[in-house]
């Protein structure tokens, strides 16, 4: 059994794939937008969204998730945090400086009672994140 999150964004999907190919390394694996679902899908598409992402998937080091545009115009991203697991602190902080770039830093990167570093922030598209490294 495999639990992959699911990240909706509000029509700017491939905006922050390419971001995070950038700033943590993702890999693109799989996309594909609303203009390649069939005619007789008997789904509508709202206009000005054909190319939008209908659904991506990227990965993250071991770790897949999937995104997809999604009209959430008015709401932030709630109940949820991505946590990223950097392999040493110095690496930790270059994930977090890079996530942050125009962002919203909730809790500093710094040593904790828990771990040689963690930080959390929410990225530029309402993303929040975690990440950590253990001690």
């Amino acid at each position: 059994m495999n639990v992959q999150p699911y990240v909706f964004f509000n029509g700017n999907c491939e905006e922050a794939i390419r971001f995070y190919s950038q700033a943590i390394g993702a890999k693109l694996a799989f996309i594909s937008y609303f203009r390649d679902m069939p005619d007789d899908a008997g789904m509508p598409v709202r206009e000005g969204w054909q190319d939008k992402v209908m659904h991506a998937n990227f990965v993250v080091g071991r770790s897949t998730i999937m995104a997809a545009d999604c009209d959430e115009s008015g709401t932030e991203h709630k109940g949820f945090q991505l946590s990223l697991d950097a392999d040493d602190f110095a690496q930790g902080l270059s994930l977090f400086n890079a996530l942050a770039q125009n962002g919203t830093v909730l809790m500093p990167y710094q040593a904790t009672f828990w771990a040689e570093g963690f930080g959390m922030l929410v990225d530029r598209f309402g993303i929040p994140w975690m990440i950590n490294v253990e001690k």
